[in-house]
């Protein structure tokens, strides 16, 4: 009789066996599907992280210029001023401040790849300088000169960063789409708009008789079309623009 119980046992044993083992599959089936869909949601966190960061530095920069002047315009008077870093000694100083730190701040906390993020942390700390150190006003004082120089040499390195970030680090693609192919192009002629208004400056700040240009305001338009045309590559490469299908 003991024989035929334990043999009646063993089956037993053995199916509670078996559907442990399913059970213990199942659960770590659904580990698997739950740590899936953990990655998957902090790989689109990560995505949509720096894709906001690339909007928002666009959106200020192709902003900043329009509301400085229509500022100053209701504000204080009409009329445009020499240049955008000319508006520090206008009414809409805090709001050029703010921008340039704004903009600092996400280029600083930009991270993507090691010679973007070298590049990041060098315009950022460049909108800082330029924030920092404003332009040097009319009849300025030995040390305001000075200040205005190093404005100006933050300024250069601001946009010639701004156009490496065109030029080379948003046109990088393996497989280009269609898309990214039209995007290439906007990011070209963004980064050659920045040199060009950049090398174009420094020309006009050459000139024997710039006095003549001054009503006309070129270093204005200049500054102008060059940051617009940064904040736009920038908008762009947010996807928000010519998005891949």
């Amino acid at each position: 009789m003991d024989q035929a119980t334990s043999e009646q046992e063993e089956p037993e044993k053995r199916v509670e066996k078996i559907e442990r083992t399913q059970k213990l599959d199942i659960e770590a089936d659904q580990l698997h599907v739950s740590t899936a869909i953990t990655t998957t949601n902090i790989e689109h966190s990560f995505v949509m992280s720096y894709l906001d960061l690339r909007k928002m530095v666009g959106i200020i920069g192709m902003a900043l210029p329009v509301v400085l002047v229509l500022g100053r315009m209701i504000l204080e008077s009409h009329g445009i001023l020499d240049s955008i870093s000319a508006y520090y000694y206008s009414v809409m100083r805090d709001v050029l401040v703010g921008s340039l730190c704004a903009i600092a701040v996400f280029l600083l906390s930009y991270r993507y790849s090691y010679l973007d993020d070298i590049l990041g942390d060098l315009a950022g700390i460049s909108a800082i300088g330029i924030a920092l150190f404003p332009t040097a006003p009319d009849k300025a004082t030995e040390q305001q000169v000075i200040i205005g120089e190093l404005h100006l040499l933050f300024a250069a390195c601001f946009f010639i960063t701004l156009a490496i970030f065109a030029l080379v680090l948003f046109r990088r693609t393996k497989e280009p789409t269609p898309q990214k192919r039209q995007r290439n192009i906007v990011y070209t002629l963004c980064g050659i708009t920045i040199l060009a208004c950049l090398v174009l400056i420094v020309l006009v700040d050459l000139l024997p008789d710039k006095i003549l240009l001054q009503p006309f305001h070129p270093v204005f338009w200049f500054e102008f079309l060059g940051i617009f045309a940064f904040g736009f590559a920038w908008f762009v490469k947010g996807k928000t623009l010519l998005k891949d299908k």
